[in-house]
């Protein structure tokens, strides 16, 4: 917990992604250690029931109790400025632990147009069935949000920046909403990570992550979170517990490096993000371009406010459609053609018919995905390299 430990009330945020978390072990060791093991011996059988009861701190199996796993969720809720994190084996796992930690049938949730297409279907399919209902709203338009709560909701969800169209919703405002309707604010704050918003210091209840993103950076392993008060994630913990979607200690200690050079990623590819972003406003082929950085985006002066820079992610739509927009897809020779995001290495994708394929083509014309639409994550290679492969395939 953040307020149990001094570290996290005296250093900057760069250095708490260096040292917050467990302290060395017996052996003095100077990296993290790695525990792959899957459960751990007790002195006594009295210790044994005092750990499984939580009576007494410590381990007993790793489903739910890994030292590894624990550094990486002290050292995430440091960075947050939260009291508790609770890891998970992706961002979606996270995202379903809120749920199911959360809610009951009959349960309504408010949530952005806005959204990844897996939280989208994950919404309006499989919390559907169970009961749960939720309603999809205009992210920037407040009074919808309120206009949408009812006696059941329960939930208020929101991307911010929103995957792929990077919209910027006032966390502030909406969480205000949300508390004046008796219900929790859940934000995803996988685009902008720590590094760049604090969403609890907003108003915010919860944080999830897609850990597998920028808290990596080098799209080695899969990885979620779940961050906020120690009351709220205590449930969520419950749930991990006993489902199951566990984050595993490898890919635990994967993630413990990756925060180690989180912001000095992020500061390099946010200024390459704003330079590749200025120049495709200027190609011929290219009709809109969507960055917070920019001034012609519609939330550059709230994305000022609550962000401390554009992000990293660049979205843009191109003259002719699919069509059009496959061929840049297809010419690129040194960016990456897949629909991941946070890595080193730039990525590439069509959202229309990858990351927001399964959803309806309703819910993506409401969404404001378009087939000329395609999406760049810009990692840590020159900006002018990017834009020579980018002009291999744009319209002219």
């Amino acid at each position: 917990m953040a307020s149990d430990n001094p570290l996290h009330d005296t250093y900057h945020p760069e250095t708490l992604a260096v040292r917050a978390g467990r302290e060395p072990g017996p052996h003095g060791e100077h990296s993290q250690s790695l525990f792959l093991t899957s459960s751990f011996t007790f002195g006594s059988a009295a210790e044994a029931a005092a750990l499984f009861l939580g009576e007494q701190e410590g381990y007993t199996y790793s489903r739910f109790t890994n030292p590894t796993v624990s550094a990486f969720e002290e050292r995430l809720a440091a960075l947050e400025g939260a009291e508790r994190a609770i890891a998970t084996s992706s961002g979606m796992a996270a995202i379903q632990a809120v749920m199911m930690a959360t809610l009951k049938a009959g349960d309504h949730i408010v949530a952005s147009r806005s959204l990844f297409g897996s939280t989208t279907n994950l919404f309006a399919g499989t919390l559907a069935r169970f009961g749960v209902e939720t309603s999809f709203v205009d992210g920037a338009d407040l009074a919808a949000w309120a206009g949408a709560a009812r006696p059941e909701t329960r939930l208020f969800y929101l991307e911010t920046p929103s995957n792929p169209l990077t919209d910027v919703f006032d966390i502030r405002a909406i969480a205000d909403i949300a508390h004046g309707a008796g219900a929790l604010l859940v934000v995803d704050n996988c685009f902008c990570t720590p590094a760049l918003q604090q969403p609890l210091k907003l108003g915010a209840d919860l944080v999830v992550h897609s850990a597998t993103k920028y808290l990596d950076g080098h799209g080695r392993v899969l990885g979620g979170a779940v961050v906020g008060a120690s009351a709220l994630i205590e449930p969520v913990y419950l749930h991990v517990r006993t489902a199951g979607p566990t984050l595993s200690a490898f890919n635990a200690w994967v993630l413990l490096s990756g925060l180690e050079t989180l912001h000095l990623r992020m500061r390099r590819q946010c200024e390459s993000a704003l330079a590749l972003a200025r120049w495709l406003e200027v190609q011929p082929g290219v009709t809109r371009v969507y960055y917070p950085g920019l001034p012609s985006h519609p939330g550059h002066e709230l994305a000022s406010r609550q962000q401390t820079a554009g992000g990293a992610v660049v979205s843009f739509e191109v003259r002719g459609g699919r069509e059009a927009a496959w061929r840049v897809v297809d010419a690129v020779r040194l960016i990456s053609r897949t629909a991941n995001l946070g890595d080193v290495k730039t990525t590439l994708t069509h959202p229309a018919s990858t990351t927001h394929a399964r959803i309806t083509p309703e819910a993506r014309q409401n969404a404001g995905i378009g087939e000329g639409l395609l999406r760049v994550a810009v990692g840590l290679e020159h900006v002018d390299d990017l834009k020579r492969d980018l002009l291999l395939g744009l319209p002219t």
